[in-house]
């Protein structure tokens, strides 16, 4: 009698370390997947001017990875967890690095980045031939070169980057369905809202390493080594300045191939946590039971599928979290993958800086958000219905304090011809059209009007160009040069400009410090109410519908959220847009300056309204819950399950195969 149970005990304290085990290679697997995440929107920008591409490519080459997790998603959830899970987990890293590498290739493929200048430091600066001077038409006209039109053909190459996004997506699949499920499968109830915690706690630490990653990297430039950097007319808060992107996404490839290793020596399953101790539960019984388990769903791999796919339709709360889940991804992706590039036009800072001030101020707040989410789901056993309520409340103060947002804004850059008038300071006017960027004090000096090599001028104002500003003269070398004898430039001073757009004043600053104390209020709002708001997603469906309706609900949330957001809300940002880059062909590259104003209301506007629009469905949730019979408290072995009564008009839908263990006259059993 001893024997059998010396065995058990040595066996649960086995289990128990590898249930730790694979709850840390998860969280590793989670902090690597996010790292790549988080680096590749940090980086959008920056792919952007390196390829001269829209707005709207931007959000399509950042939906490919949605797209590539959508291809699998579904077939992964339900089938993943018929096979070895932990191995497909492992696998799904090693893609992820895989994709990454092929993201960083186009740097290694294509030639030097080349960004729109009229100052070449290789020419002869005595002759001045880009300052303001008479009987040089045909100097300045630009003479389209088919060879060069091949060559920004050939600039397609960003297609690499979205493809290795979609690889990446695809790669991504298996972690977060099959992970939940695994640790919902052999974790005590009580202790998978904190297990879960630690995940999402992972995931947010792994974004503050890649935005530390990418300032660091937003800040060398893309071609260092190969170029004279002494050379360069352009600083990192210039928008024409490209980072050297391709290095993180190297670094991104080698620890997400790195994550993988602990998976495929783990085992496929695991005795439920609080069960391996039970002594009237010998050891061969379990792996008789488990075994027995694994032919019943091998036989089963096809069959339950449309019976689970009907119930889960027909399960009114899980329909209604689906529909909140997709319009507050959708306002969520729009916010997130944007929110550098509106830093940079409203605050007037630069990539490096803004992605190091979102790791410093926002993820943080949000990693403690999800801890603190997941110790209060376990210190108080929140049932369904409290857990509902207590996220529909956090969420409503976080979408109310999101309108802050509107009062802290600058203005636009001053830019003559553009945003204000070449004839009063600081005087800002409605959009002009092109013809008035030329003003009397230029017109003799036949400049090119479509080039973006801005100045700014001792009046505080900018122009496109040191030849539209007027200027005659210029002195130093690269950076430092500076132009002299300006004749638009109307001021107390020697009428000169340096290069550059004019930085915003102090106020602005202040504005921004503001702006990130609300991110932080919000933040960590969002983060407490994520927990309970996904457990009540997963205590809503059955337990062996649970793989299969994450992974449903994966899929929903990427095909009418994270997929067509970023396209259609790039395309808005596009409509915003003031000035764009020319290509050597003579065709519109990236935007250069927006006007901010518009900017503003759709970047917050759009996300305020489809975040309003959600809590209708989630007020259907919380009206369905009480109708529930709840019982005060739970079974904290997590054998029992407690029975919540669905309204008469559902019970039809419930009527489809399940398990013997589940048939009960109509009743949902969910797991609390």
């Amino acid at each position: 009698m001893g024997e059998p149970r010396k065995r058990v005990a040595t066996h649960g304290v086995t289990c128990f370390s590898k249930m730790k085990m694979f709850l840390l290679a998860l969280t590793m697997a989670y902090l690597a997947k996010s790292i790549s995440g988080n680096y590749m929107v940090s980086m959008l920008t920056q792919i952007e001017r390196q390829f001269n591409i829209p707005t709207s490519v931007v959000g399509l080459i950042n939906g490919s990875f949605e797209i590539g997790n959508l291809l699998l998603i579904i077939f992964v959830s339900y089938f993943g967890r018929k096979l070895h899970r932990p191995i497909m987990i492992g696998a799904g890293c090693v893609v992820m690095g895989v994709g990454c590498f092929l993201i960083s290739l186009p740097h290694f493929l294509m030639g030097r980045y080349e960004y729109e200048k009229m100052i070449s430091p290789s020419s002869n600066l005595s002759s001045n031939s880009f300052l303001c001077s008479g009987n040089r038409s045909q100097t300045l006209t630009p003479t389209p070169d088919p060879k060069d039109c091949e060559k920004e053909i050939k600039s397609s190459m960003w297609i690499y980057v979205m493809v290795g996004n979609l690889i990446r997506g695809i790669g991504e699949t298996p972690i977060m369905p099959l992970g939940v499920s695994y640790i919902e499968d052999f974790a005590k109830p009580e202790n998978s809202p904190l297990y879960i915690g630690i995940l999402e706690a992972g995931n947010m630490v792994g974004p503050f390493i890649g935005l530390l990653l990418a300032s660091f990297c937003a800040n060398i430039y893309v071609d260092t080594g190969s170029v004279n950097t002494d050379d360069l007319t352009i600083t990192p808060t210039d928008m024409r300045w490209v980072g050297a992107w391709w290095v993180g996404f190297l670094i991104c490839a080698g620890v997400n191939v790195l994550t993988s290793i602990p998976f495929f020596f783990l085992p496929n399953t695991l005795p439920k946590e609080g069960l391996e101790d039970n002594a009237d539960v010998t050891t061969s019984d379990k792996e008789e039971k488990h075994q027995g388990k694994a032919k019943k769903e091998k036989r089963g791999i096809t069959k339950d599928f449309l019976p689970f796919m009907k119930s889960l339709f027909c399960n009114q709360i899980y329909v209604l979290f689906v529909i909140v889940s997709v319009l507050q991804m959708s306002s969520y992706t729009i916010t997130f993958v944007f929110i550098p590039k509106y830093l940079e036009q409203q605050y007037g800072k630069s990539t490096a800086e803004i992605v190091f001030l979102m790791g410093i101020y926002n993820l943080p707040t949000v990693c403690i958000g999800y801890l603190i989410g997941g110790l209060v789901m376990k210190k108080f056993k929140f049932t369904v219905k409290k857990a509902a309520y207590v996220a529909f409340c956090l969420s409503l103060t976080e979408w109310l304090l999101f309108f802050f947002n509107f009062m802290w804004t600058c203005d636009n850059f001053p830019v003559a011809g553009l945003t204000t008038s070449y004839e009063h300071e600081r005087i800002h006017q409605p959009l002009y059209v092109e013809n008035k960027i030329l003003a009397n004090c230029n017109t003799r000096c036949n400049c090119l009007t479509n080039t973006w090599d801005p100045v700014c001028g001792d009046n505080g104002i900018a122009y496109l160009s040191a030849c539209l500003a007027g200027c005659e003269k210029s002195d130093g070398m690269g950076i430092n040069m500076v132009f002299q004898n300006c004749s638009c430039i109307q001021s107390s001073g020697n009428s000169s400009a340096v290069l550059g757009l004019c930085k915003k004043g102090p106020d602005c600053n202040i504005k921004l410090q503001y702006f990130f104390i609300r991110v932080v209020i919000g933040s960590l709002l969002f983060s407490i109410s994520a927990i309970p708001g996904y457990m009540v997603l997963l205590r809503c469906i059955k337990s062996e519908e649970k793989s299969l309706g994450v992974g449903l609900h994966a899929f929903f949330t990427r095909v009418f959220a994270g997929i067509p957001s970023p396209i259609y809300f790039g395309a808005l940002i596009d409509r915003t847009c003031l000035h764009w880059g020319t290509l050597k062909c003579g065709e519109p590259g990236a935007c250069r300056i927006y006007d901010i104003n518009n900017f503003r209301n759709i970047f917050f506007g759009l996300p305020a309204a489809l975040r309003g629009s959600s809590f209708l469905p989630a007020i259907c949730i919380l009206i369905l819950l009480r109708k529930f019979q709840l019982p005060e408290n739970t079974d904290s072995s997590g054998t029992e399950f407690a029975e919540m009564k669905l309204a008469e008009n559902q019970s039809e839908c419930m009527d489809v195969h399940r398990s013997p263990e589940f048939e009960n006259d109509g009743e949902l059993k969910t797991r609390l």
